[in-house]
Order: structure tokens, then sequence, then C-alpha cells
């Protein structure tokens, strides 16, 4: 039976607040609302300018995810490792996602207010790059544009010298007995990752016999939906740049297109990949 009295009125959520609303304090949306600063008279602007911030805010959260399946690595918390990877695979899907309402602009919507971007260029975001350095594409060139910006550099450098998500797992697939060349976990983790053979190797002797290790299977699984994902993402990047500007030579001087192009033909934890062919 109901306990409500007939004919008495809904109870109203509590509506009278001191100052901001704990929403408010919480999520900080008067803040976020209002960081658009256009600068062209192009409606088209604002689509541009929110959706590369909202790519921002999905940067952010899929690197705090990395960085928690790494640490979870280190501490052989495969459970942890696991949920964290799996979320950031809905992040992935939702940050892919951002690409359409760009996709949609005409070379000449871009075009009206593309000057007003003036030398800025999504390769300079830092936050993007903690995520090409936590996938193993390491370089100390990609530090230069940030040394402007001593907060930003520093965090960065610190990422640069810290082991990937792949070298996490990597050492975790050394510590559990399979045979990870000492060259590969004590390499110079400042660099970028190159393919081993050796590696190749474990990963298809982990795949041929999934019922000796199923956990093993199911983070090569989980791996390969984030480095699919992450293709996917570099491929809508492409195919987003020729649809507005087709092959001109991108903002911040980038070679736009043709370096996109490069980009979409490799694969993250690329022994993934090759092992199957193997199997």
């Amino acid at each position: 039976m109901s306990d409500v009295t007939p004919g008495a009125p809904e109870e109203a959520p509590h509506l009278d607040f001191a100052g901001t609303t704990p929403y408010e304090d919480y999520v900080q949306a008067d803040v976020l609302t209002h960081l658009q600063h256009l600068r062209s008279d192009d409606p088209g602007e604002m689509v541009f300018l929110v959706t590369t911030q909202v790519m921002e805010l999905w940067f952010t959260v899929i690197v705090h995810e990395w960085e928690t399946a790494s640490h979870a690595l280190r501490r052989d918390d495969l459970p942890t490792a696991m949920a964290a990877l799996k979320r950031s695979t809905y992040e992935l899907e939702s940050l892919n996602a951002s690409w359409r309402p760009l996709a949609q602009l005409t070379p000449g919507q871009f075009n009206a207010y593309r000057s007003a971007l003036g030398e800025g260029s999504g390769f300079q975001s830092a936050m993007y790059r903690r995520m090409e350095f936590l996938l193993g594409d390491k370089s100390a060139s990609m530090l230069v544009p940030h040394r402007g910006a001593p907060r930003v550099h520093a965090e960065l450098e610190k990422a640069l010298q810290e082991p990937s998500l792949y070298d996490e797992v990597l050492s975790l697939l050394a510590r559990r007995g399979h045979a990870i060349p000492e060259a590969v976990v004590d390499r110079d983790l400042s660099q970028k990752y190159e393919p081993s053979p050796e590696v190749e190797a474990v990963w298809t002797a982990v795949y041929a016999a999934p019922d000796q290790d199923t956990e093993l299977v199911r983070l090569g699984e989980a791996l390969t939906d984030v480095g699919e994902l992450v293709w996917r993402w570099r491929n809508d990047h492409l195919v987003a740049t020729r649809r507005a500007m087709g092959s001109k030579v991108g903002t911040g001087g980038s070679a736009g297109v043709s370096w996109l192009e490069k980009r979409a033909t490799k694969n993250v934890f690329p022994e993934l990949w090759t092992a199957r062919s193997h199997v």
C-alpha cells in the first residue's frame, strides 16, 4: 500500500541554497560553459571549439584510466587493470564519436573560421601527447612545443621517462615466466617502442594455448580492443580532415592529411596484431 495521502502535493526537490548549488560546486558547469571565446563571427566555430574542448576532457579521462591500469599491472592486480581498460574502451568510443559533427562541416564552413586558429593545432595538445606516450609512441621532440608552459612541460617530461601501458604489460609477462627479452624489459623508456620477434612469439604462445592462462588472453583482448579504437580514432581524424580541407597544409604548419595518413597505418601494441598470423 502507498503511504502517500491522496491529494497531497508531491515532495519538491530542495531548491534554496546559500551559494552555488552542490551540482555546480562539483561539476563546475558555469566554468565549463564560459570557456568558449570565439574568434570569428562564423556560427560554425562554436561546434568546432566545443567539440575540441570535449575531446580534451576525454583525453584526460582516458589518460587517467590507462595510468590506473599501468599502476595496477605493476602490482599484479589484473582485475583493477582490466576494469580500467574496459572503461577506457567506452570512453574511446565516445571520443571517436566527437568527429561526427566536425566531419559534417563543408570546406567552405571550415575555412570560414580556420584563420582564427592561427598557429593552433591539435598536434599541440599536451593531454593527447600523454595518451600517445602511454601507448608507447614516444619522442623527446614532442616536448618542444610546451617549453613555454613549465608545468605542462614537466608533466610530459615525467611521462616520457615512465613505462608505457604496454611496457607494464610486458613486465607482467616476464614476471609470469614468459620469455620477454631483457633488452625489451630494460630498454630506454623515453624511446618509442619497437616491435620484437620474441614478444610476438610470447603472444603467439599465449593465444595458441588459451586454456593455460585465460587471464592473459583476456588481457590481450582488452588491449586489442583499445588498439582497434585508437586506430579508428586516427582514421576518423584522417577522414574528417580530408572532408574539411583536402590536402592543404594543416594548421600550425603540420603536414595535414599526408601526416595523418602515415599515422593511420600504424598499430599500437604491434605484436598483439602480428601474432595472430601464427596462431
